[in-house]
């Protein structure tokens, strides 16, 4: 029959085109199935085989997993805030990887143990430690980490060892495990290598070896110039004394680069919308904030800088600023030369030249806004403290007119105002400061003085309160929050807010007899002793004072004690004639009676016959009392004038008090028509110190330029002192 043609059908078997049978060709498939090479139409895969989850393998999988996440939580509290969780976490991470590594152990060799979870665990736990100021613990477990041999580069953690015993002021250890990180790091990790080094200056410097410190910081300005270790230099080489080094420091350490971009880059070229919407995010996004950071730590350097070096580079401290200027304004840092020269008129300031201090600021007057700004708002507080308020209110005009944005200027020019007597106008001027600096400490204070004399309580309260918020333990405004509950009415509120002051000026005489003056309005003898007690202790040249504890004696009849008061009082007073009335009048009233309580001590058999004649006596002073009373009721002012005349008895004076008066009502009566001081007014302490020679008038705070003397002028910038430290 011949040979049969290729693919063709024999015995209903189809026969192969080639010698190999290929896959997919089938019978079914010549007679019309769908081409399926992939099987795709047989349906979906059966499913995955479940897990085993009581297997060992599964159990340590969710362990570490656990592990994970623990370490993940303990560094997020951490960065919270939350250090004491943050350190049970770590502990509890800690415990479950020991747990994960003795089941690894059990199921699998050694060598599949993972060492980065253990050591991420370990590193976590002792940075845990250290965030907690336990530092034995922390080194114990650094130790750990070190000493294994297995953990690949662990060396580098004694650069961490190394800080915790500079916490400890160990400089010694510090600088040993200094120089071992040092050591154990490649030199091609040139950044780590120069933090370690700048560390090593550092601990020189503390332990006072500026030699030491001084190779450190030069080879660190050699290598890879930064601002912390051109500063350092620069205090090395002040501690040396060497002043040509120090020149030559500072000028290494305004020649650091800065790195950041210019202010132009993110002011828009064009009106392309989509341009400025660039510039408009990336204007103060977090990379422009660390240009801004990194811009203001270099120039408090230089100004440090600066301010430390001026006075002993040259012969005079003018010199060594003239000499800092021109350094300054031949560099990137142009701008920072007017506020050195600002700095300058600071230094006369500080040594009471007042007249340098005002000549140099008024070479700003034809400068930039900015910088006339800032001289006129220290021009402004000078001439305020000198009581020149019309030069004041001139330049505090000019430095609002400046920089109305300036909340300094405005808080003087509400001091002008304030010291006027327009206390509305003032205000104004204090809450346009707060609306442009709502931080403004001096002007809130000062508006709360200006509520205070308009008698507005419940506002000037609510600005204290605020200030106490912000400023926690300021002395001044705990006492006014005390004075405005006092002139509200409410004592015990007065009284507690005393107490808060006196917690932390507890040797201040006035607060403590403000709170006597409280107890004793409220019948408290007792407590107010106590507190003018300890008052006359810190203060015992206080009239008021050294008036109540004479006539305290009196009343409590130990008339011995009173003596010693006035006796004081007539070497402060000596002119006035009533100390020495009241010296006799005691000494008067204490004779027999002071004998009855000897012969009593000693038992004496005349100690009877002394206290018949002390009831006698004080009965016949009774009755006399009573005939002076009744006197004085039918006899009207005129008598009642006669009888506390000089020429009555003083101690009839002392003793003749009802319940409820002030003990002080006692001298009341006494001679002395023209006296300086008068023992009844009613006094009332002011923000600033009184002195006991004269009354001072309360005055608000006067503000300077912060950013240009944030330490040097604080004092200043707080105004008077409130009480004396």
């Amino acid at each position: 029959m011949g040979r049969p043609m290729t693919g063709a059908i024999q015995d209903g078997i189809t026969r192969p085109m080639t010698a190999v049978r290929a896959a997919g060709f089938t019978k079914a498939a010549l007679r019309g199935s769908a081409f399926d090479p992939l099987g795709q139409s047989r349906g979906p895969a059966p499913p995955l085989e479940a897990k085993n989850e009581d297997s060992a393998e599964e159990k340590i999988r969710q362990l570490e997993k656990k592990v994970n996440e623990l370490v993940e939580e303990s560094c997020i509290a951490n960065s919270c805030g939350d250090l004491k969780l943050a350190l049970e976490k770590a502990k509890d991470a800690g415990r479950k990887e020991r747990v994960l590594v003795r089941q690894r152990e059990q199921v699998t060799t050694p060598e599949n143990i993972n060492l980065d979870l253990t050591y991420s665990v370990l590193f976590n736990l002792a940075s845990q430690y250290s965030a907690n100021e336990m530092y034995a613990e922390a080194l114990n477990t650094y130790q750990v980490i070190v000493k294994n041999k297995m953990f690949i580069n662990a060396g580098r953690l004694k650069v961490n060892m190394g800080n915790i015993y500079l916490k400890q002021r160990n400089y010694s250890k510090a600088i040993k495990f200094y120089r071992m990180a040092l050591d154990q790091i490649p030199s091609v990790h040139k950044e780590m290598r120069i933090k370690i080094m700048q560390n090593i200056g550092v601990t020189f410097i503390k332990t006072g070896r500026y030699s030491d410190a001084i190779n450190s910081f030069e080879h660190i300005m050699s290598m890879a110039p930064n601002l912390k270790a051109g500063f350092n230099l620069i205090l090395s080489y002040f501690a040396v004394g060497d002043r040509d080094k120090m020149k030559k420091a500072f000028q290494k350490l305004i020649a650091v680069p800065l790195e950041i971009d210019e202010d132009d880059k993110y002011i828009s070229p064009s009106d392309d919308p989509h341009t400025n919407l660039v510039i408009e995010a990336i204007k103060n996004d977090h990379l422009r904030q660390m240009e801004r950071e990194r811009k203001a730590m270099a120039e408090k350097y230089i100004m440090t800088a600066a301010k430390l070096i001026a006075p002993v580079i040259e012969t005079s401290f003018a010199v060594g600023y003239d000499w800092c200027v021109e350094v300054v304004k031949a560099s990137q840092y142009v701008e920072l030369a007017n506020d050195l020269e600002i700095n300058k008129a600071i230094t006369y300031l500080r040594q009471k030249d007042f007249n340098q201090a005002v000549e140099t600021l008024k070479m700003f007057e034809k400068k930039d806004s900015r910088v006339k700004s800032a001289a006129a708002t220290n021009l402004s507080f000078l001439y305020y403290l000198e009581n020149e308020f019309a030069q004041a209110s001139s330049y505090a005009d000019l430095a609002v007119n400046s920089d109305r944005y300036n909340p300094s200027a405005l808080t003087n020019k509400g001091n002008t105002v304030f010291a006027s007597g327009d206390y509305e106008k003032a205000a104004e001027f204090y809450k346009e400061a707060l609306r442009n600096d709502s931080s403004c400490t001096e002007a809130l204070y000062n508006i709360g003085l200006t509520y205070k004399r308009l008698n507005r309580l419940d506002e000037a309260l609510d600005c204290f309160l605020k200030l106490h918020a912000i400023l926690r333990n300021s002395a001044q405004v705990l006492y006014q929050i005390a004075n405005v509950y006092e002139l509200m009415e409410d004592p015990n509120q007065a009284i507690e807010w005393l107490m808060q002051l006196i917690s932390v000026v507890p040797t201040d005489s006035r607060a403590l007899s403000k709170l006597g003056e409280l107890y004793d309005s409220e019948g408290d003898k007792s407590q107010a002793f106590q507190y003018y007690y300890e008052s006359y202790r810190y203060f015992p040249s206080n009239i008021e004072v050294i008036e109540w504890l004479g006539a305290y004696y009196i009343d409590t009849q130990f008339c011995e004690k009173a003596i010693q008061y006035f006796e004081r009082a007539s070497l402060i007073q000596p002119t006035q004639v009533k100390w020495q009335l009241m010296v006799a009048s005691c000494f008067r009233r204490s004779g027999l009676r002071f004998l009855v309580r000897l012969c009593t001590d000693i038992g004496l058999k005349e100690v009877q016959e002394y206290a018949t004649k002390l009831k006698r006596l004080e009965k016949m002073k009774e009755i006399r009392e009573q005939r002076i009373k009744s006197g004085r009721d039918s006899s009207g002012g005129s008598r009642s004038r006669r009888e506390g005349s000089a020429g009555s008895d003083s101690g009839q004076n002392c003793s003749a008090s009802s319940k409820g008066e002030r003990l002080s009502a006692k001298l009341r009566a006494l001679p002395g028509t023209n006296e300086p001081y008068e023992s009844s007014s009613n006094k009332e302490i002011d923000a600033s110190y009184v002195d006991p020679l004269g009354p001072q008038i309360e005055r608000p705070k006067t503000a300077a330029k912060k950013r240009i003397d944030e330490d040097d002028f604080a004092d200043e910038e707080l105004g008077d002192d409130l009480l004396p430290e």
